[in-house]
């Protein structure tokens, strides 16, 4: 990172950049994990809207991390098909309106976009918690860097912390039954499978901590 304590426009490039390359390294075993309880088509949507935003982010024309964002979520919308495009082009559009006109981002500006983008995902969504969807992984990481911001912990121990609920809400998606989505028709049988939109959530924070927080030791 360019500062200890903040996160740089170029940190947010960083984070994008390093989500879109996971979306393409992990695109077939998302897609396998759609496969069992939806459409088969996750990893192959996720990493076609990624491509398509790689291609937008040289061509901003300042270093405001809200129009870079909101630049994100219209992409994600207009290029990915089945709910991820709108799922996630809401959560960046919302992460972009609660960071327009910043340069730079602290670790309470993040929480409180973070917060905002999963806001977003659950009114469009209507989903909750234990419905088997990408907010079980996105609900426990909110409140964990919200308590990593109340308790003053550093950039580094709070988006790792933030990453390991992320990871822990994914995992324990696998036992549930779906309530929302595709895999909901599937009834009992959803049980027994990791959700893909879980999954690809917790990519995202992790794309985050690679990008961010290399001093800080790497995050499992």
């Amino acid at each position: 990172m360019s500062e200890a304590t903040r996160i740089s426009y170029d940190d947010v490039v960083a984070w994008i950049t390093a989500f879109a390359a996971s979306v393409r390294e992990q695109k077939q075993y998302l897609t396998e994990l759609d496969s069992a309880i939806g459409d088969a088509d996750h990893g192959i949507n996720m990493d076609r809207g990624f491509q398509a935003v790689l291609g937008k982010l040289s061509g901003m024309p300042d270093r405001d991390i809200g129009a870079l964002c909101k630049t994100v979520g219209m992409t994600l919308v207009s290029t990915v098909g089945g709910a991820s495009g709108p799922l996630y082009g809401t959560f960046f559009l919302q992460v972009g309106s609660t960071t327009a006109g910043k340069e730079s981002l602290e670790i309470g500006d993040f929480a409180a976009a973070l917060e905002a983008g999963i806001a977003g995902i659950q009114r469009l969504g209507k989903a909750e918690p234990g419905d088997k969807t990408m907010l079980d992984a996105l609900l426990p990481a909110r409140d964990a860097l919200k308590e990593a911001v109340a308790g003053g912990g550093s950039l580094g121990e709070a988006i790792t912390r933030t990453v390991a609920a992320a990871e822990q809400g994914m995992r324990a998606t696998t036992p549930l039954v779906a309530r929302k989505g595709r895999a909901s028709y599937l009834g009992d049988r959803s049980a027994g499978h990791q959700d893909p939109g879980a999954t690809s959530s917790y990519l995202l924070l992790k794309a985050a901590a690679d990008a961010w927080t290399a001093a800080a030791g790497p995050v499992s």
